[in-house]
């Protein structure tokens, strides 16, 4: 009998790669737990596409998915203070632990063996961290803890290919309005940079 395994899932995008790896070896649920995600209404149509994902990667109903509650409260409390900070900064690790902890709970609460996260996928996300905190709440908590980083071995390239088979809905920023305002600096940067040096120069007189 496989182990059961809780996987945290941020969207799914990430989740498709990092669910492909794991169920090879674990008896795996996906648990959406992101109250960082702004507005509601973003938290609410990513919920929707994990489980529309899957439904479609695993007809048979063997994955799970468990939606937690909108809680942008406690996101905002770790956030306060650390507003103007890039990312992969502080705020970032204490979101990272923030939805970590949440599953170390419930995957505890609810019986699993083990639990992991599908953040490690994505480039932008320090997976050194991901690990320290995965380690920590499993000694905290008894429970283990799958150490990885599933965007080495294609990881996140498989990802992008996932999403294109099951046409997944995207994003450019992890969810957060910090993020989202640093995506929007780098586009004006980026555009003003482009009109700069498109604009012919002034002819000499």
């Amino acid at each position: 009998m496989k182990p059961r395994l809780l996987l945290h899932c941020c969207c799914a995008p990430c989740s498709s790669a990092t669910l492909e790896r794991l169920q090879e070896s674990y008896d795996t649920d996906i648990y959406y737990y992101n109250p960082n995600i702004e507005p509601e209404a973003e938290f609410r149509k990513r919920a929707g596409e994990e489980e529309r994902f899957v439904r479609a990667f695993r007809p048979d109903g063997g994955v799970r998915v468990m939606v937690a509650e909108y809680d942008h409260e406690a996101f905002e409390t770790i956030a306060r203070g650390r507003e103007s900070l890039p990312e992969r900064g502080e705020r970032c690790y204490l979101c990272y632990e923030l939805r970590m902890r949440k599953t170390a709970e419930y995957a505890k609460a609810k019986g699993y063996d083990c639990f992991t996260t599908s953040l490690s996928v994505s480039p932008y996300k320090v997976s050194r961290w991901i690990n320290e905190i995965g380690e920590r709440l499993a000694g905290e908590y008894r429970i283990g803890f799958v150490h990885s980083d599933f965007k080495k071995q294609n990881g996140y390239a498989r990802s992008i290919e996932l999403s294109k088979e099951y046409g997944l809905y995207r994003q450019d920023w992890c969810g957060c309005v910090y993020s989202r305002q640093e995506r929007e600096r780098k586009i004006a940067q980026r555009e003003a940079e482009k009109e700069k040096t498109e604009k012919p120069e002034k002819p000499a007189e």
